[in-house]
């Protein structure tokens, strides 16, 4: 089975973090989010993955480099989703391909999503959910996708989570080299007549990390929040001096960060190799 991590996002709505590191590699929980999907995906028995990258493209490769399975595709210009994807057709192959998202933290069992396609008789799958600040997608009472605007004659309206399976022949129309939207690709094939199939998930955890808040915010969940809580409110690397600081509610604080004495951290995250000078009270804020 084949999967392909969109990663080559610009990241505006993040900077000017995204200045220092691309969107996919900032640290959840102290290990960079590219990481933890590629973990996921091979846990789910998905052995060969692509990336596509742009912005910082460098450190997503770096960050890859000699990782067995993974194969990076640098975009020189940037492609959007849909020509990410069609710069990588030949990679891909014939077979059906899991797509994800490289900014979406989640708990969405690929294998599932996958089985539920190949089970199914549509081109491609798209994974939905009931997310009230991003419902837009209409779905009819088969669970095909009506459009991606609400309209009165949808059933429900559901979410998009980033996760989708596709067929590859379905990237043929995309012209090469060129900008393109995925969801531009499925509204022509559904404008042809082609089915457009929803998967619905529920009782997961998902989290877009598209802003700071958003980034803050899906800290906040993972170390406190009673049903998907780390075991400490903290998330703390090895080797820290900690002995003069106190933290409050939640942090997250990562290896090599400088700590200074009499700072007082709540509800923030400290990236590798930073530094907090001393005396600092810092509260809802990134450390880089």
């Amino acid at each position: 089975m084949k999967a392909m991590v969109l990663a080559a996002g610009l990241g505006t709505r993040l900077q000017p973090y995204t200045h220092q590191r691309p969107k996919p590699l900032f640290p959840v929980l102290n290990t960079p989010l590219l990481l933890h999907t590629l973990a996921n995906l091979k846990a789910s028995g998905f052995q060969e993955i692509a990336v596509n990258c742009h912005h910082l493209g460098g450190q997503i490769e770096q960050a890859l480099a000699g990782m067995s399975g993974v194969t990076v595709f640098s975009e020189a210009a940037v492609l959007g989703t849909g020509g990410g994807l069609r710069n990588a057709m030949a990679w891909l192959g014939k077979e059906p391909v899991l797509v994800v998202n490289g900014d979406i933290y989640h708990t969405i069992d690929y294998g599932l999503v996958y089985d539920s396609h190949l089970r199914g008789d549509a081109p491609a799958t798209l994974v939905l959910h009931d997310y009230p600040r991003f419902n837009k997608v209409s779905v009819d009472d088969q669970g095909a996708i009506i459009d991606f605007t609400p309209c009165d004659e949808a059933v429900t309206i559901q979410a998009f989570t980033g996760i989708h399976v596709l067929g590859p022949q379905l990237l043929e129309i995309i012209p090469g080299a060129t900008f393109y939207d995925i969801l531009t690709c499925y509204r022509q094939w559904m404008a042809n007549g082609m089915k457009i199939q929803s998967f619905m998930v529920q009782n997961h955890f998902w989290s877009d990390m598209g802003t700071p808040a958003d980034y803050l915010e899906l800290h906040g969940r993972l170390l406190t929040a009673p049903r998907f809580a780390a075991p400490s409110p903290f998330c703390l690397a090895n080797g820290l001096d900690l002995a003069r600081v106190d933290l409050l509610e939640w942090a997250a604080i990562g290896k090599g960060a400088q700590i200074g004495e009499g700072s007082t951290l709540s509800r923030v995250v400290v990236w590798d190799g930073a530094v907090v000078a001393p005396g600092s009270q810092l509260m809802d804020t990134i450390v880089v």
